[in-house]
């Protein structure tokens, strides 16, 4: 299978703010499988653009259990934090066609905001474009902000089905680089897709949500647009998403086979019970050869193992 453009490139691209979790691996094989059954590329980034939250070790920790799990990624890994430059003329394009402003508002003040309003109390709060129409200095002290134009963001998820978001009014005008002066997720996931050539991402569900905010990015930097497929994302036997921040439990490479198969089971591929005794290059075999998309059709949660291996 090719893309319009050329061949498939997929990538994964966790951030080291802890150890290869479940989760993380789930979005790994996913994204793996789509790429390997396309007989495609797969590149491995490492997001630790986040300096507060990165763990040290992390990345090398990540790098090492994607080894031992059998992962073969395509060309040398990316860091995020070797990339600034790229981000900082990200930034000098958008403000230089009049689409990021300086804003220096705090949440509070946003919070604040939409209780005058309408008596909000809501844990991700639409920006009201308090900023939009003052002139503050683009310096240390203010967050930028991308400028969101009315009308709806619409685009099919290869698991999810049609998409349809009107940004202005679910966020409004997002940050892409932050008051602390580190570049916001959604700028550099945009950049980066773009230089690696990236023709499909394949994600975890939680991000479906960021998609509206990608595609105007790229509109907005003349980059291309990639497809996109949103995996379920794994929950804990008490229905939380399993994450580093939840302090979910780590995948074990001793028993690598056991858990690739737990994760295929997961992922609703249905894999032969002899493969879990078998060695990692035949279930990788297996799994690539069998790769179907079809039983997780519009899913967007998947429970996770209660015991890695």
């Amino acid at each position: 299978m090719t893309h319009i453009g050329g061949p498939y490139v997929g990538r994964f691209a966790p951030s080291p703010s802890g150890p290869l979790h479940f989760g993380s691996l789930l979005a790994a094989v996913g994204s793996y499988l789509q790429a390997r059954a396309a007989h495609g590329r797969w590149l491995l980034r490492i997001e630790d653009l986040d300096r507060p939250r990165v763990v040290a070790g992390a990345a090398d920790r990540i790098v090492h259990a994607l080894a031992a799990f059998g992962f073969e990624w395509d060309g040398p890994i990316e860091y995020q934090s070797r990339r600034l430059d790229q981000y900082s003329k990200a930034l000098d394009s958008l403000r230089a066609a009049g689409r990021i402003y300086a804003c220096t508002c705090s949440r509070a003040r946003i919070a604040a905001w939409h209780a005058r309003q309408d008596g909000a109390e809501v844990d991700e709060l639409r920006y009201p474009g308090i900023c939009r129409e003052h002139v503050h200095a683009f310096d240390g002290e203010s967050a930028f902000r991308f400028h969101v134009r009315e009308g709806h963001v619409d685009f099919i998820d290869r698991i999810q089905g049609p998409q349809s978001e009107d940004v202005a009014q679910i966020s409004g005008d997002f940050v892409v680089r932050r008051r602390d002066g580190i570049h916001a997720y959604h700028l550099a996931v945009v950049i980066d897709d773009a230089a690696q050539g990236i023709t499909e991402v394949v994600r975890g569900a939680d991000l479906l949500d960021s998609t509206s905010r990608h595609i105007l990015l790229q509109r907005a930097l003349g980059v291309p647009t990639p497809a996109y497929c949103h995996l379920p994302v794994a929950l804990d036997l008490s229905g939380r998403k399993l994450s580093k921040s939840t302090q979910s439990l780590s995948v074990d490479p001793a028993h690598a086979a056991a858990v690739l198969c737990q994760t295929l089971v997961a992922l609703r591929q249905s894999p032969p019970p002899a493969l879990k005794t078998g060695d990692l290059r035949e279930i990788w075999e297996w799994a690539i050869r069998h790769w179907n998309l079809q039983p997780l059709r519009r899913l967007l949660t998947c429970a996770a193992p209660s015991a890695m291996g």
